[in-house]
C-alpha cells in the first residue's frame, strides 16, 4: 500500500527591503500542518547576526498553539542575536489570543506595516 503524503503550500511569501529588514507575509492557516515549512524558513531568516524581521499576519485566518510556538521561537532567536522582530496585525481575535496566553507583551505589535518597510514591493 502506498503512503498518502499530502504536501501543504508554505504559509508565507517573502519580500526584502533594500536595507537589512526582511518582511514575511504569513497567509491562511498557521497550524500543525503548515508550521514545519514556516519554522524552517524563519530559522533561516534568523540565523545571522542582528536579524531585522517583520512578520505580517494580516492575511492569517487561523493560528493554533504550534503557530504561536513558532512565533515565540522566532522571537527568541532574534533576541539571542540582538535583532528585531515586529508583528503586523489588526486582528482583534489574534490580539485576544495573545492576551489569553500571556504573550501580548512579548511581541512588538503594529496595526500596519512600519513606515520603514511599507513602500517595499512584494517579491
Amino acid at each position: 500500500m502506498a503512503a498518502n503524503h499530502t504536501t501543504f503550500p508554505p504559509p508565507y511569501r517573502t519580500r526584502h527591503t533594500t536595507g537589512d529588514t526582511t518582511v514575511v507575509a504569513l497567509l491562511g492557516e498557521i497550524d500543525i500542518l503548515t508550521v514545519p515549512a514556516l519554522a524552517a524558513h524563519l530559522d533561516t531568516l534568523t540565523a545571522g547576526p542582528s536579524p531585522d524581521l517583520v512578520l505580517d499576519l494580516r492575511d492569517v485566518v487561523f493560528i493554533d498553539c504550534t503557530g504561536l510556538s513558532v512565533l515565540c521561537r522566532a522571537r527568541n532567536r532574534v533576541r539571542a542575536r540582538h535583532g528585531r522582530l515586529r508583528l503586523v496585525t489588526d486582528s482583534a481575535r489574534f490580539l485576544r489570543i495573545l492576551c489569553r496566553t500571556g504573550l501580548i507583551g512579548t511581541f512588538d505589535i503594529h496595526p500596519r506595516l512600519p513606515e520603514d518597510v511599507a513602500d517595499i514591493p512584494a517579491a
